[in-house]
């Protein structure tokens, strides 16, 4: 039932009972004031419009009607925030419902929490959380990089030379650690793990360093219990070659690496090149590296065709152990096909390595003519660039 209705249901007896008894009842209470002005207005029969309970402009008014400087306050606590001002009195603390209700009821507003929580949907806010979308500067020959690294890739496949993409997957703490993501469980029964995270000792930290097959949308991860050096990057794909790489190309004279233009496997890490070439005289492969741009590292092929399924895959669940760690990385699969390898490296990467200008002399290192500092190639010191295709 409405108002009006409401209004109505008395007006009826109390017509009938005369006005003495009617106004007896306003007296008493039964009735407020506003009940009898209602039913007056019915019993004259006054219009308000098909469809309509009370006339245009009846009831209670809203707060933003009866203040309308509250909007433009509400924007102005809200603006200045995202903007930067630093004379905003909420430029240093969280920007909360409640908190930008009490502000405005400070400057005299009389507003609740969930009246801001519906003014700022109105105006058009919503919560939202930071996205990581800067990473640097742009370089002017970004997508020449890119293209150049591309038409590589495509000759290189098209020859059936093997193509990888390399990287180092964030460090992972061993242990009843909390891990990001939800999993299944019997309601009000999640899985119970530590309040802080501080290292175990004899477990530490895992260090999965990865390498992608484009031709073969294959994985290999190298998970580590030690520094992430160059050694220990230039380790992994030796260990990818041995497992894989060999025996599915046995017939290959050149590989080609993708790599980020940072950390371990950095443009300028002498000691990345160093190990490069002493994997080149082992294996007889001449190494060509194409390094990302700067401020493209997410543009790596690993990081969402490995890296994102690998978590994706363990997601919610405790890493409780290097067992476990390496039996969920070699459970990754997706519905492209991708397979997933993995091995555990116990060796000892220690860091501060330093290699001298006399020994990079030594490296037989080809640069490319575009970009030299981002494109180059190791070939094996015991043959001649003539055998290689390039």
């Amino acid at each position: 039932m409405n108002g009006r209705g409401g209004c109505w249901r008395p007006v009826k007896p109390w017509r009938s009972a005369g006005e003495g008894s009617q106004r007896s009842r306003e007296r008493r209470g039964s009735r407020g004031r506003s009940s009898v002005t209602g039913s007056k207005e019915l019993q004259e029969g006054e219009k308000v419009g098909e469809g309509r309970i009370r006339r245009k402009g009846g009831g209670r008014k809203t707060t933003v009607s009866k203040e309308p400087r509250l909007r433009e306050d509400l924007e102005r606590l809200v603006e200045p925030v995202t903007r930067g001002d630093p004379e905003s009195p909420l430029r240093w603390t969280s920007k909360s419902v409640r908190k930008l209700a009490k502000e405005l009821q400070r400057i005299g507003h009389q507003v609740s929490h969930q009246l801001v929580s519906e003014l700022l949907h109105a105006l058009g806010y919503s919560l939202q959380a930071n996205r990581k979308t800067r990473e640097g500067g742009e370089h002017p020959d970004r997508d020449a990089q890119f293209e150049h690294l591309n038409s590589q890739a495509k000759a290189c496949l098209a020859a059936g030379e093997p193509v990888i993409s390399v990287d180092a997957k964030k460090k992972e703490l061993v242990g009843d650690f909390k891990n990001g993501g939800r999993e299944w469980h019997p309601k009000g029964e999640p899985e119970e793990v530590r309040v802080y995270d501080f290292p175990i000792p004899g477990l530490g930290r895992a260090t999965p360093y990865g390498v992608y097959d484009l031709g073969r949308n294959a994985g290999w991860v190298n998970v580590g219990i030690d520094h992430n050096t160059a050694a220990f990057a230039v380790e992994s794909i030796r260990r990818w070659w041995n497992e894989l790489g060999r025996p599915q190309y046995p017939e290959a004279k050149r590989l080609l690496i993708s790599a980020d233009g940072g950390g371990s496997n950095g443009s300028r890490v002498r000691l990345w090149k160093w190990e490069l070439q002493q994997l080149a005289d082992e294996t007889g492969l001449a190494l060509t590296v194409c390094h990302l741009p700067p401020g493209t590292s997410k543009w790596n092929k690993i990081e969402h065709r490995l890296f994102a399924w690998i978590s994706q895959n363990w997601r919610g669940k405790p890493l409780v152990s290097y067992a476990v760690i390496l039996t969920l990385i070699a459970a990754t699969t997706t519905k492209a096909g991708l397979t997933v390898q993995c091995q555990l490296d116990t060796n000892s990467y220690p860091t501060g390595r330093k290699v001298s200008d006399e020994d990079m002399a030594t490296l037989f290192i080809v640069p490319d003519a575009f970009h030299g500092e981002w494109n180059y190639t190791l070939f094996p010191r015991t043959g001649s660039i003539d055998s290689f295709i390039l």
